[in-house]
């Protein structure tokens, strides 16, 4: 009997394994989708993912992107599309600041996806104009708390990663700074530069030229350790203790995904993300390769969704 159940567990795993690439059948390409417009940072990973991806799954991969509602349209799209990996999707850490921002979604952002494995992760960069007199985190808050909410900073928008970054850092901090929303980093960092504002939370990609020819200092990253991008700048963390945030870029698709299917596609985005012409691309669009488990990336989006959902009570960040 034993030996029976052994050779029938023997023979599921192998054919587990066998429909594991079949991952789009009768000739079927795979749609990556994603809720980005064409030339964003999403839209940039996706397509390098699935030139990459597509050819370890011998499969044709087909980048679409659904833009509208900060993510949300191509987001809800996924969520009812077979589960079948025709469709699978590339998703940002603004699924999960959707979740807080928004009063109800068509989707649960957990439960109705199948998350993958996170492809890249970033901090975004606190910065200020050259010759700011603050230098340090320590300087930041001993000046705010010498003159409660004098000091501006910059976000490219309400609602974003950065404005929320921004409003974990003040709370932790224990001090008021005006929060300045802006459609998005350029016009920010043009008013910075001009000394209209004090400092600006942004992405790396926005600030790091500028921060390199001198026309803009960083004073900190938000995640948990020095950003290869700016060896010399340290965390926020270091002066407010517990502090951290990052963002991140990873594959999902519908929830109910077969596991074979799932183990496949993780499988293979670990080994092109080990690639070292990966791993500098992606360097260069100024975030860390990242992998995971299928449920390290699932975890990590549940808490960020709790995350942001306490900072956008606890700020009184109005939901839409």
């Amino acid at each position: 009997m034993a030996t029976q159940m052994t050779r029938r567990g023997a023979l599921a795993a192998l054919s587990a394994f066998a429909a594991a690439p079949a991952l789009a059948q009768g000739g079927r390409t795979i749609t990556l989708m994603h809720g980005f417009p064409a030339g964003t940072n999403v839209d940039i990973v996706a397509r390098f993912v699935a030139e990459h991806l597509g050819p370890r799954l011998g499969q044709t991969i087909v980048v679409e992107s659904r833009p509208g509602a900060g993510g949300t349209t191509g987001a809800a799209t996924v969520a009812r599309a077979p589960a079948d990996g025709s469709v699978l999707s590339v998703v940002a850490g603004g699924h999960a600041i959707s979740a807080a921002i928004y009063n109800k979604l068509p989707y649960d952002p957990v439960e109705d996806f199948t998350f993958i494995s996170m492809v890249q992760e970033f901090p975004f960069v606190l910065a200020t104009y050259s010759d700011h007199a603050a230098r340090t985190v320590a300087d930041v808050i001993r000046s705010a708390q010498a003159d409660p909410g004098k000091l501006s900073c910059a976000t490219g928008g309400n609602g974003t990663g950065m404005h929320l970054a921004f409003e974990l850092f003040i709370a932790m901090g224990g001090i008021k700074i005006q929060h300045v929303p802006y459609r998005g980093s350029p016009q920010a960092i043009t008013d910075l530069l001009a000394k209209r504002i004090e400092f600006l939370v942004a992405p790396p990609s926005a600030v790091v030229p500028q921060i390199r020819n001198g026309e803009l200092r960083a004073i900190a990253v938000t995640g948990p350790e020095r950003f290869f991008q700016l060896p010399d700048v340290p965390p926020i963390g270091d002066a407010v203790k517990g502090y951290t945030v990052t963002s991140w870029i990873g594959v999902a698709g519908p929830a109910r995904l077969p596991a074979p299917l799932v183990t496949r596609v993780n499988a293979e985005l670990k080994a092109v993300l080990a690639e070292p012409a990966v791993v500098q691309r992606l360097r260069d669009i100024e975030g860390d390769p990242r992998w995971t488990s299928p449920d390290e990336f699932k975890a990590r989006v549940a808490e960020d969704v709790a995350k942001w959902t306490k900072v956008v009570r606890d700020a009184n960040i109005p939901r839409v």
